[in-house]
């Protein structure tokens, strides 16, 4: 983790969905990759599923000593102020374009506070639910959180584009971001 080349801490988090885990052991596993990542000054990718209260406990501790950035949001709202509060951001996948998404998360969240991914090869975005997620799907999903914000393609491009940049500290001018 401390070489170069590496950008991140992650994907790192609980997942309490199929639980083939031990719960103590992933709180105990994903703390100590949240200490990696503030020890590291590197931000942390965190997965959450269906571990709500045991993520938000967490997060109050050691977050604020850690950039992070929910992936594959998806809420409840509570989570999204909680990451607002410790400066973090959160990132949209396929599933933002699903019937039962809550597109009031996609307008509640600052333009400078979140991220576009795939999370290819899986939820891929309507027209293409069910298939194998693509990266070139990110196209459609760019397209339900601006249409769902009320911006363009361009704003949400700009936007998600110039925060991953920031986010992952990528040496980009500012002209390949335009």
């Amino acid at each position: 983790a401390a070489h170069p080349s590496c950008v991140a801490i992650g994907e790192t988090g609980l997942d309490y969905h199929y639980d083939h885990s031990p719960r103590d052991t992933q709180r105990r596993l994903f703390t100590g990759h949240l200490a990696l990542a503030a020890e590291l000054a590197l931000p942390a990718v965190v997965h959450s599923r269906e571990a709500d209260d045991d993520m938000a406990g967490i997060l109050r501790e050691y977050g604020p000593a850690v950039r992070g950035v929910l992936h594959c949001f998806g809420g409840p709202p509570e989570m999204l102020d909680l990451a607002l509060e410790l400066g973090w951001l959160v990132s949209f996948t396929g599933s933002s374009t699903f019937k039962r998404f809550d597109r009031a998360l996609l307008r509640a969240v600052p333009g400078d506070r979140y991220m576009l991914e795939t999370d290819a090869p899986y939820l891929a975005p309507v027209p293409h639910r069910g298939k194998r997620n693509e990266p070139a799907y990110v196209a459609q999903i760019a397209e339900s959180v601006a249409e769902a914000r009320g911006e363009s393609m361009d704003a949400v491009a700009r936007d998600s584009t110039s925060n991953a940049v920031r986010f992952y500290a990528l040496p980009v001018t500012p002209r390949d971001t335009q």
